[in-house]
């Protein structure tokens, strides 16, 4: 069944059903029902290609459609398979040695999310600068 048809096939309204009902304190089932059907128009006339999550979350405005806007938001946020958690506590697991038992919680985020994202650039000069302005025991001289 395409995206930008505004009916639903009987397996599609039970998946939708459970899927609210799972999330029915925040969402209110006839609203939710009713958003979808106008946000998939609205989504036709503009001629917009949706390829992701994100995408949709970037086209679903909070204040014309909320529960469908929760609805995607649960949807970006879930992880598709357990590698990635998987992946973040094993480099915790080689940040956190006995040696480095002491370290506080920012300190220990701050490595490990230098470890886990390393493709994005840092400029050291701006991190050497951002760290003189804290206050220190040792002076560091520029």
């Amino acid at each position: 069944m395409g995206l930008f048809t505004t009916t639903f096939s009987d397996a599609e309204k039970i998946a939708y059903d459970n899927l609210v009902e799972f999330y029915l304190p925040p969402v209110e089932h006839d609203n939710a029902y009713i958003e979808i059907k106008i946000w998939k128009l609205k989504i036709a006339s503009q001629g917009v290609n949706i390829k992701s999550g994100l995408e949709a979350l970037l086209s679903c405005p909070l204040i014309d459609f909320p529960n469908i806007h929760f609805l995607i938001k649960i949807l970006c946020t879930l992880p598709v398979s357990t590698a990635t958690p998987e992946r973040s506590f094993s480099t915790l697991k080689r940040l956190k040695t006995y040696l480095r038992s002491t370290m506080n919680e920012a300190r220990l985020n701050g490595l490990a999310m230098m470890s886990i994202h390393r493709d994005i650039h840092l400029d050291v000069e701006e991190i050497i600068n951002e760290m003189a302005l804290s206050p220190r025991k040792l002076d560091f001289v520029l």
